[in-house]
């Protein structure tokens, strides 16, 4: 299980990855970062990206309430199971948000909230070249280090 430092270097082997971080949102804090960064300021980076973490997190357009019980049935208005629950009836309560992108003519930007044992206030950003990064491969690999990420 990799911690800051190796998760961000290993963000770095994707193509195309010009900076990573790993930013308190709360606090708008880079705990750490590697690479470049967009206006070449990495704290005034992780705070700007904190502020767009933080009102995709909190604001009911972007991650809204749900009730689960609104039919009476515990199912979706489409008769799905309970979007808290998978495929396999675990039950997730974490943030209602796994992940932003947000794309500029020359590159990607991915915001992906990592759950963690005490306020999950922690999300790993990542920018790519637009030209030589691949979006869905970053998305796939960023989970998978948000899932292994060791905050001590």
């Amino acid at each position: 299980m990799p911690g800051i430092d190796e998760c961000l270097y290993e963000a770095m082997t994707l193509p195309g990855a010009r900076g990573a971080a790993i930013v308190d949102w709360t606090s708008g804090l880079a705990l750490g970062s590697v690479g470049d960064s967009p206006n070449g300021d990495y704290e005034a980076t992780a705070a700007e990206t904190a502020e767009v973490a933080r009102a995709a997190a909190e604001y009911q357009a972007f991650a809204p309430v749900e009730d689960p019980d609104a039919d009476g049935l515990g199912l979706g208005l489409d008769g799905a199971a309970d979007a808290d629950e998978d495929a396999e009836g675990l039950d997730h309560k974490g943030l209602p948000v796994e992940d932003l992108m947000l794309t500029t003519r020359t590159g990607f930007h991915l915001i992906r909230y990592v759950e963690t044992t005490f306020d999950s206030s922690v999300f790993l950003y990542l920018w790519l070249d637009r030209h030589s990064g691949n979006l869905a491969m970053a998305r796939i690999r960023l989970r998978s280090l948000a899932e292994r990420l060791v905050l001590v």
